[in-house]
């Protein structure tokens, strides 16, 4: 997400390294380069000038705090200024009214709409405890409204049907009446989108807002489409109460030009990210945490959260258990690379480490990919359940067994094997005390609810060397 702001502003702040004092001279030039990145990440030209003329204004009265180099204390200035420009703080959902409470989400075609609505469903559902119904207006769209039903079904929320020849006012003022009647929390409106904005589009958009009273009207943009996502948005708050905005795509945004403009330009928060294909790929957006990811810094708290919802901690203190007695077969390793899958895949976590940033892409490349990681566990899934825990037994036309099996070659089951023997040997080295304390830290996480707290009690992973497991 954003990889190459972040390397561009990194690469700005080389300037000031090795300084031992700031000037006007040497900050000028780091202006002028954040400046620069900022142009090619498609950031808006107005929000660029707020944001350096800010920066300069407070760079040049700025002392360096103890402890702090000049090229430190100037970052630690650009990622306040920047956390202020993206939102200053986390803006939640706001579902204090009478139940049920509605969400209604705009947005052009393309944008993943529909899909947003999907996700938010499922977000209110599993974080907030939220009984939620879901209804879709999009009657113009082919299959719209069977598309957001399968949806329901996939993320097990309720679904309100509808028909193309209902007209959308009548179809969300029926929605909000069976969602009064059946207790429900959250009613989630999903409206019709258009190629462009148009006349009649607004106008019916207005009439389902005034219809429908939602207590938040949420506009779903494309990062991808950069600073035309904020100018889209920007004519949507014009006509209709906006309360916020999905920012979709951002996986694949390498830019970030949409999550810098989208906030200053609107007046409107960004309350969500979209991070990936997966039903559970959305985020509330944290500014703070993205300025810090931007430069470089890692975002260590929104990991640690994944860990705590995403990872199954009964398979996980029993793994820990078995190679504490320095056991460790092809089953754990399975199960590590599907724990490691559900979180996004080890690029995703890695990107939310501090310092990643500046390792070499050479040596990020060797980092396991997700279609290796899928590759890997096909191999595991080919071989029999002896073979998983005694690996030595797979020779020759067992190897082409099981590579037949996987859809994969006999050179990749073995590099899978070798794989396996490395991190065999990592595992006994870490038996007995040091297994003890790790699981005594684990226990220790679980007790706490505070998310610094568990940071604390948490070793990130040593990176020295550039050593992965994989």
């Amino acid at each position: 997400m954003f990889d190459n702001l972040t390397d561009r502003l990194n690469n700005s702040f080389k300037v000031l390294r090795g300084k031992h004092k700031l000037s006007e001279a040497n900050i000028k030039e780091s202006i002028r380069a954040v400046r620069r990145a900022l142009l090619e990440a498609d950031v808006a030209l107005e929000v660029i000038k707020t944001f350096l003329d800010q920066v300069e204004t407070k760079a040049l009265g700025l002392k360096v705090g103890e402890g702090l180099n000049p090229a430190q204390a100037f970052i630690k200035l650009v990622e306040t200024e920047l956390t202020q420009i993206i939102g200053a703080e986390n803006k939640t959902l706001n579902l204090k009214t009478q139940p049920p409470a509605v969400v209604m989400v705009a947005g052009l075609q393309g944008a993943g709409k529909t899909t947003s609505v999907a996700k938010l469903a499922r977000y209110l559902k599993e974080r907030e405890n939220k009984k939620v119904l879901l209804v879709s207006c999009d009657i113009y769209r082919p299959a719209a409204i069977e598309q957001l039903e399968i949806l329901a079904k996939q993320v097990e929320v309720d679904f309100f049907p509808a028909t193309v020849d209902t007209k959308p006012a009548s179809i969300v003022a029926r929605a909000k009446k069976h969602a009064q009647q059946q207790f429900y929390d959250v009613l989630l409106v999903d409206t019709a989108g258009r190629l462009h904005i148009d006349t009649q589009m607004m106008s019916e958009i207005q009439t389902l807002q005034k219809k429908s009273n939602p207590i938040e009207t949420l506009f779903v943009v494309d990062a991808m489409t950069g600073q035309d996502a904020a100018h889209t948005a920007k004519i949507f708050a014009e006509t209709l109460p906006l309360t916020g905005v999905i920012l979709t795509k951002t996986d694949g945004d390498a830019r970030g030009g949409a999550a810098l403009s989208v906030r200053h330009i609107t007046g409107k928060p960004i309350k969500f990210l979209g991070v990936g294909e997966k039903i559970d790929a959305l985020e509330p957006f944290h500014p703070e945490r993205v300025a810090s990811r931007l430069l470089g810094m890692g975002d260590v708290v929104s990991l640690v959260e994944q860990i705590e919802r995403k990872v199954d901690k009964k398979k996980a203190a029993k793994t820990v258990k078995k190679m504490a007695k320095g056991r460790f077969d092809l089953v754990d390793m399975r199960e590590q690379l599907l724990q490691v899958e559900q979180m996004g895949g080890m690029e995703a976590l890695m990107g939310k480490l501090p310092g990643v940033g500046q390792i070499p892409s050479s040596v990020k490349n060797q980092v396991m990919g997700s279609i290796e990681s899928r590759k890997m566990v096909a191999i595991i899934n080919s071989m029999t359940p002896k073979e998983r825990i005694h690996a030595k037994l797979i020779k020759g036309s067992r190897k082409n067994r099981i590579a037949k099996g996987s859809g994969t070659s006999a050179q990749e089951v073995n590099k899978l094997l070798k794989q396996f023997e490395k991190m065999q040997k990592q595992m006994k080295k870490m038996g007995g005390g040091k297994m003890q304390k790790m699981m005594s830290k684990m226990a220790d996480m679980q007790g706490k609810d505070d998310k610094m707290s568990a940071l604390s009690a948490m070793k990130l992973p040593n990176m020295e060397g550039n050593k992965f497991p994989f």
